[in-house]
C-alpha cells in the first residue's frame, strides 16, 4: 500500500498522539474539504446516519479513500447509527408547559385534533409510572404518572417551552435489546457493502446489545468493528461489561449529561478511559469539544481546557461534530484541536495514574516487556508486527512515551488502527523481516538515523494472528 509512504516525512518526535475524529456535513461535503480536514490532522472521518442518503455517503467514503490515499495516511471510516433517538413529534409553533401541568404523549398523535403531544416512538410499550421523561434536553423535566390505551401521562415538574421533534430522554426506562431500529438494520446492510472501519451503536444499555450487533454484522459479512457510545445511565451501571464486549468506546457526552447528572461526566469519562486502557480499547471523547467554533473562529478558553484534560487523562482520540459537520470554521477547528494537543503532550506527558489491571496473558505479558525495555534503553521506537492489530492496541494502551509504529499486512487493520493512541501505521505484505525492512526504509527516509535504537516485536509465524512470540533490539547502522 504506497500511500503510507508520503507520511514517513513525518518525525516520529512531530506526530500527535492523541488522535482527532471530524464529522462530515453540509459544511465539508466535497473532495477537497475532505482531503483538507484529513491534511490538517483528521484521523478518523465520522458519517452520521441521522442523515444524508446513500448516494451522499457512497460519494463520500469514495472521496475519504481517495484523500487518504493522496495525504498519506490510512484513515478509519465510522458508520454512526441513528438508534432509537427518541423525539417529539410534528406540530405548530410553540407548546409552553407550566409547572405541575398534566402532559400526555401519543404516538403519531395530532397535537391540534387530540391534545395529545405527538412521539415518533411509541413509548407506551416502554415506560413504567414513576419514570422520568426528560424533554427538549432536559430543559422541560417530567415524571411518568399512567400508562394506558397507548397513551402516556406525566406531571411536568418546570415551567418551559417545546418545539416539535426536540428530543426526549428516559434514564429509567428499559429499552428491553430494542435499540438497533428498522432504519439502522437498513444502514448496517448498506455498510457491508462500503469500506466501513467502525460501526457506532447508539444509545447502548448493556452489553448484550454490542453482542447482538457483532451477530448481524457478521451475518451480514462486515468486517467493520464496533463502538459502543455511553450515552444512557444503564450503559454507565453496566460500563465494564460493555467495554469488554466492544472494539472501542465513545463518552458521548451530549445526551449521558442529560440521563445522568451533569457533574457526574467527568468522572464517567475517567473512568471509561480507565477502563479502556485496562481492555486495550480505543476511548473516544465526544460532543461539544469546541461548540463554539461552529460559529466563532476561536474556541473558548474552557474548550482548550477540556481539550488538553481529555489529552492529559489518556484519551486515544477527541471527536468533532457539529464543528466539522454544520460549523463556519470546520478546517480552523481540527488545527486548533491539533494545536492543542501536541502543545499538551509536549508540556505535559501523559502518565497513566489509573490502577493497575493484572492481565497475564502471553499478548499482554510481551507488551509489557517491549514497553519496559524500550524505555530502559531510550528507544527511539517500537515496531510491531500484527495481524489482527492486537499487539499494537495492547502497546498503545500502556500510554508510552515511545512511539509506536505498526506494521499490518491488511488495509483495513492500518485504518482501525488510526484512531488509536500514538500508533503510526505502514501496509507491507507478510514478510518474516517486515519491521526490519521497515525500519531500514525509514532510516532511509530519514525519520529514523543511524544510531537510532528500535525495539521490534514480531512473531515466528508472520501473517497469523496472537502468534507475537519474539522481541528483539536493533542499533541501526
Amino acid at each position: 500500500m504506497e500511500q503510507n509512504q508520503t507520511s514517513a516525512a513525518v518525525s516520529l518526535t512531530q506526530f500527535k498522539r492523541a488522535k482527532i475524529i471530524a464529522t462530515v456535513g453540509p459544511s465539508t461535503n466535497s473532495y477537497e474539504a475532505i482531503e483538507k480536514l484529513i491534511t490538517e490532522g483528521a484521523n478518523g472521518i465520522r458519517l452520521n446516519f441521522s442523515h444524508g442518503s446513500y448516494e451522499e455517503r457512497t460519494q463520500q467514503i469514495e472521496w475519504i479513500r481517495q484523500a487518504s490515499g493522496v495525504v498519506g495516511k490510512p484513515i478509519s471510516i465510522i458508520q454512526d447509527l441513528q438508534g432509537p433517538k427518541i423525539r417529539l413529534g410534528d406540530f405548530d409553533g410553540e407548546y409552553r408547559v407550566e409547572t405541575d401541568q398534566a402532559l400526555s404523549f401519543l404516538y403519531g398523535a395530532n397535537l391540534h385534533e387530540s391534545g395529545h403531544l405527538p412521539t415518533q416512538y411509541d413509548l407506551a410499550t416502554k415506560v413504567k409510572v414513576g419514570e422520568r421523561i426528560y424533554l427538549f434536553d432536559g430543559k422541560v423535566k417530567s415524571i411518568v404518572t399512567d400508562v394506558r390505551d397507548g397513551i402516556v401521562y406525566a406531571t411536568a415538574q418546570n415551567a418551559g417551552v417545546l418545539l416539535k421533534r426536540k428530543g426526549m430522554n428516559l434514564p429509567d426506562t428499559d429499552f428491553g435489546g430494542d435499540i438497533i431500529t428498522p432504519k439502522d438494520k437498513a444502514d448496517l446492510e448498506y455498510g457491508a457493502t462500503q469500506d466501513i472501519d467502525f460501526v457506532a451503536l447508539s444509545f447502548v444499555q448493556t452489553s448484550h446489545d454490542i453482542v447482538n450487533l457483532r451477530d448481524m454484522l457478521i451475518n451480514l459479512g462486515s468486517t467493520a468493528k464496533i463502538i459502543a457510545k455511553i450515552e444512557t445511565k444503564a450503559a454507565v451501571d453496566d460500563l465494564d461489561a460493555i467495554i469488554q464486549a466492544s472494539d472501542a468506546v465513545m463518552i458521548a457526552r451530549g445526551d449521558l449529561a442529560v440521563e445522568t447528572p451533569a457533574e457526574s461526566v467527568p468522572i464517567v469519562q475517567r473512568k471509561i478511559v480507565a477502563l479502556g486502557m485496562r481492555y486495550s480499547k480505543p476511548t473516544i471523547v465526544a460532543t461539544q469539544m469546541l461548540a463554539s467554533m461552529t460559529e466563532n473562529p476561536e474556541p473558548s478558553r474552557a474548550e482548550v481546557s477540556d481539550v488538553a484534560t481529555a489529552v492529559i487523562m489518556g484519551a486515544d482520540c477527541l471527536m468533532l461534530s457539529d464543528e466539522t459537520a454544520n460549523g463556519k470554521y470546520p478546517h480552523e477547528a481540527v488545527q486548533t484541536m491539533k494545536r492543542v494537543i501536541v502543545y499538551t503532550e509536549e508540556n505535559s506527558p501523559v502518565t497513566v495514574t489509573f490502577p493497575a489491571y493484572e492481565d497475564h496473558s502471553r499478548q499482554a505479558s510481551i507488551s509489557q516487556a517491549v514497553i519496559k525495555l524500550a524505555d530502559n534503553i531510550a528507544a527511539k521506537a517500537i515496531v510491531a508486527e500484527t495481524k489482527s492489530g492486537a499487539t499494537a492496541l495492547h502497546l498503545s494502551s500502556s500510554r508510552t512515551h515511545v512511539p509506536i509504529i505498526a506494521v499490518v499486512s491488511e488495509a483495513q487493520t492500518a485504518q482501525q488502527l488510526a484512531i488509536a493512541y500514538s500508533i503510526k501505521s505502514y501496509v507491507r505484505p507478510i514478510d518474516a523481516e517486515a519491521a526490519f525492512k521497515l525500519t531500514d526504509w525509514l532510516r532511509d527516509e530519514n525519520v529514523l538515523k543511524q544510531g537510532d535504537i528500535v525495539v521490534t516485536a514480531s512473531g515466528k509465524y508472520p501473517g497469523v494472528v496472537g502468534t507475537t512470540d519474539t522481541i528483539k533490539v536493533r542499533v541501526l547502522e
